[in-house]
C-alpha cells in the first residue's frame, strides 16, 4: 500500500547533470519540483566530469559560472592524439567563439551538489535522495500520473502532472514505459582506472595514445590520471584470463612513461568496465512522461558529449514544458516538441561518433589496420568539424529561465 502524497507539478527521476539543471530551471519558474535519486549520494566511480563550453554557455545564461569555475577543476584547452609518426590535434576549443575555449574537469558529485544546492534556494524544489522508482502510476487510458518508490519500508507515491524520467543509460523509466530503442552497440568497451599523477610537468590535460593494436585515453583528474583502455567489446574476460600482470605490461606498452605507475593496478576490482552503447527512443514520450538525456538516447563516450547533449535536453524541456504547467496547460504537443527539437542533434552526434569509431577507433585496435582519419583532421576545415560538434554541439542552447 503506498503512501500518497500532495500533487506536483513534475517529478523527475534521477538527479544526474538532466535531472538536477531541469529540477533547477523549473523551480525558478516557480514549479513544484520533486527530484527523486534512487542512491543516497552523488558520489560515483568513472562517471562523466566534463563540463563542455555548450555546457558553460548554459551555466553563464543562467548566471551561474563564475560561481562554478570558483569550485575545484582543471581545464582542457586541446585534445591531442599521440601516435608513432607524431602529435594529431583532434580538439581545439581555443578556437571556439565563446567566453569559455576549453572543457571544465570538475568531479560530477560537485556539479551536481551544486546544482541541487542552487535549486533547493527555491520553495517549490524538493530533492529526496535513497528514492528508488519502481512503478509508474497510470490510468486505464495509459496518461501517465506520477510515479511510486521506495523509501525504507515504505512504499511512497508522488502524483505529478508530468513525469521526466533522466535515470540514466540503464534507465528503469524507459522499461517501465516500454518504449522503443534504435540503434545497436558499437563493437567496443572502455576498462576505465587510475593512475597516479607526479608533479606538475605533466602538463597535458588529455592524451590520446593511438598504435596499431591499442587505443588509450588519458584525462587529467588534478591529483590523479584517468585512464581509459578501449578494447574489442567481449575481450575482457580473455584479458583476466591472462591475468593482470600482462594487463599491466600492455599499459606500460602503450605508455612507457606510466610504467613505473601501474603497481597501483593491484586487484580487477581497481578496473572499471564500461559497456559502449549507442541507442536512442523512437519516441521519448508517453501521455504524462518524458524521457530525456541518456535515458532518452545513450551516447557513445567518444567526444565525451553526454552531459552535454543531457544538459541540452534539460534547457529545451524546461523551455517547452514550464509555462504549459504553470498554466496546467500541458498537452502531449509539448512533448513531442522537445523530441522534435533535440532528436536532430543526437542524430548528428551519434552519426559523428560512429564515423570516429569506424574509421578510427576500430582499426586502431587491428594490428594490421591503417587509419586515415587522423590526417585529414591536420586539415583546417576539417579539423575544425569535431572541435565545434564536441565543444558547442551542432547548435547552441539557450536557457530562457
Amino acid at each position: 500500500m503506498s503512501v500518497p502524497e500532495p500533487e506536483v507539478d513534475c517529478a523527475i527521476v534521477g538527479a544526474g547533470p538532466a535531472g538536477a539543471v531541469l529540477g533547477l530551471l523549473l523551480a525558478r519558474q516557480g514549479l513544484r519540483v520533486v527530484l527523486l535519486e534512487a542512491c543516497s549520494d552523488f558520489e560515483r566511480e568513472f562517471r562523466g566530469d566534463t563540463l563542455h563550453p555548450s555546457v558553460m554557455e548554459i551555466m553563464d545564461e543562467m548566471g551561474l559560472a563564475e560561481r562554478i569555475l570558483e569550485l575545484p577543476h582543471t581545464r582542457i584547452h586541446r585534445g591531442i592524439g599521440e601516435t608513432s609518426h607524431g602529435e594529431i590535434p583532434f580538439y581545439d576549443f581555443t578556437r571556439l567563439k565563446t567566453r569559455f575555449p576549453y572543457v571544465v574537469m570538475m568531479p560530477q558529485s560537485r556539479f551536481l551538489e551544486f546544482v541541487t544546492g542552487e535549486a533547493a534556494r527555491f520553495p517549490g524544489f524538493e530533492l529526496r535522495m535513497g528514492a528508488g522508482v519502481h512503478e509508474l502510476v497510470e490510468d486505464a487510458q495509459g496518461t501517465i500520473h506520477g510515479v511510486r518508490y521506495q523509501d525504507g519500508p515504505a512504499v511512497r507515491e508522488v502524483r505529478s502532472r508530468l513525469t521526466v524520467g533522466c535515470d540514466g543509460r540503464g534507465s528503469r523509466l524507459r522499461r517501465l514505459a516500454r518504449l522503443g530503442v534504435v540503434g545497436k552497440s558499437p563493437p567496443i568497451d572502455v576498462l576505465w582506472f587510475r593512475l597516479p599523477r607526479h608533479g606538475s610537468s605533466e602538463e597535458k590535460g588529455f592524451r590520446s595514445l593511438i598504435g596499431s593494436g591499442y587505443m588509450l585515453v588519458l584525462v587529467d583528474r588534478g591529483d590523479y590520471w584517468q585512464a581509459g583502455c578501449v578494447i574489442r567489446k567481449g575481450d575482457f574476460r580473455r584479458l583476466r584470463e591472462k591475468g593482470l600482470t600482462a594487463f599491466r605490461e600492455s599499459i606500460a606498452k602503450m605508455a612507457p612513461e606510466f610504467g613505473g605507475r601501474l603497481e597501483s593496478l593491484n586487484d580487477w576490482s581497481r578496473i572499471s568496465v564500461l559497456s559502449v552503447q549507442s541507442m536512442r527512443l523512437s519516441r521519448w514520450w508517453r501521455p504524462g512522461l518524458l524521457l530525456i538525456g541518456d535515458a532518452a538516447h545513450v551516447m557513445s563516450p567518444i567526444g565525451g558529449a553526454g552531459i552535454s547533449l543531457a544538459i541540452q535536453d534539460a534547457v529545451v524541456t524546461a523551455n517547452e514544458v514550464a509555462k504549459p504547467l504553470g498554466k496546467r496547460a500541458l498537452e502531449e504537443a509539448h512533448l513531442v516538441s522537445v523530441q522534435q527539437r533535440r532528436l536532430p542533434a543526437v542524430l548528428i552526434v551519434q552519426s559523428f561518433q560512429a564515423l570516429v569509431e569506424k574509421f578510427l577507433v576500430s582499426p586502431a585496435l587491428d594490428e594490421r589496420g591503417r587509419f586515415l582519419v587522423p590526417w585529414l583532421l591536420r586539415l583546417p576545415l576539417v579539423g575544425a568539424l569535431p572541435t565545434r560538434l564536441v565543444g558547442l554541439g551542432p547548435w547552441r542552447v539557450h536557457a530562457k529561465a
